[in-house]
């Protein structure tokens, strides 16, 4: 079965999907289409601007998503997925992917994803971490034993997980993990800490939004970050995405369950090749692929 997989924040560099824009007439269109719903040329700063301008969230997260969404678009009769998964924002590029949403409330609601969780990072100082060579129950453990508010937010893959919260109670508990054994834990340099309660202002904002917007019955099932399992039911989708902000990542658990269910082939639509190389170390076997 043919599995395709989409990137999260990060994942951006400067000169991302010019080569599409050049090349493609639809992708053109998207682009430019892109630009009048955004109300500014995300283009200009995707195709010539500096790392520093694509780190701004405004840009960063519809920029990613873009770059998948209209590379699976201009892939017309060989994108047939069979599954489909997105790591944290990749989830939204995956929804528009499957069928599950339109590409301009896809857009939408990544852009006003971005900028609610731009407004929480601004309420209290906070950060993540990467933990390296830790097992996942030692990191839950340290991170439980912390004052303060600091959680697990993404299962990257074995022996990687990062951890988001409060600044202090994420500086704790990296000296924690490295009293526990870890290989390194270090901070990262992230806006705030995604994928924890910190964020929970950004999830009412969001929620209102995703509410507000129609959800279809999608061609195949998504592996939702939150529950690491196969969903096509419209209602319980929009729940998940929306749980999705104050909870983590579940990656690894995502990838071994669609093993499971018979993915052969994973093939990553977008920015970069991050998540062919954790599927790698999820599971040696698993053959992965870019598009």
């Amino acid at each position: 079965m043919k599995a395709y997989v989409f990137p999260g924040q990060g994942a951006q560099f400067t000169g991302m999907g010019k080569d599409l824009y050049e090349n493609s007439v639809l992708a053109k269109e998207l682009f430019e289409k892109s630009n009048e719903i955004l109300g500014f040329r995300i283009t200009d700063i995707m195709f010539e601007g500096t790392a520093e301008e694509l780190k701004e969230t405004k840009v960063t997260q519809p920029a990613v998503f873009l770059h998948s969404v209209i590379l699976a678009k201009t892939l017309g009769e060989d994108f047939k997925p069979e599954m489909v998964a997105g790591h944290s924002l990749g989830e939204f590029s995956a929804l528009v992917a499957n069928g599950a949403l339109s590409f301009e409330d896809g857009l939408k609601l990544v852009s006003q994803r971005a900028l609610a969780m731009q407004k929480a990072c601004e309420i209290k100082p906070s950060t993540m971490a990467a933990v390296l060579g830790l097992a996942d129950n030692i990191v839950e453990e340290v991170c439980a034993s912390i004052d303060g508010i600091v959680v697990a937010a993404n299962y990257n893959c074995p022996g990687q997980l990062v951890i988001s919260g409060e600044t202090s109670a994420v500086e704790k508990a990296c000296e924690a993990m490295k009293a526990a054994g870890a290989k390194r834990a270090l901070l990262l340099p992230v806006g705030g800490a995604f994928h924890s309660p910190m964020m929970e202002p950004a999830r009412e904002e969001l929620a209102a939004a995703i509410e507000a917007t129609t959800f279809s019955t999608p061609i195949c099932p998504v592996y939702q970050n939150v529950t690491a399992s196969a969903v096509s039911d419209p209602s319980e989708i929009k729940k998940n995405l929306i749980i999705q902000l104050t909870a983590p990542v579940k990656w690894t658990q995502s990838v071994q369950q669609m093993i499971a269910d018979g993915a052969t082939l994973f093939t990553e639509v977008g920015p970069g090749k991050v998540l062919a190389g954790l599927i790698g170390k999820i599971d040696k076997e698993a053959a992965t692929a870019n598009a």
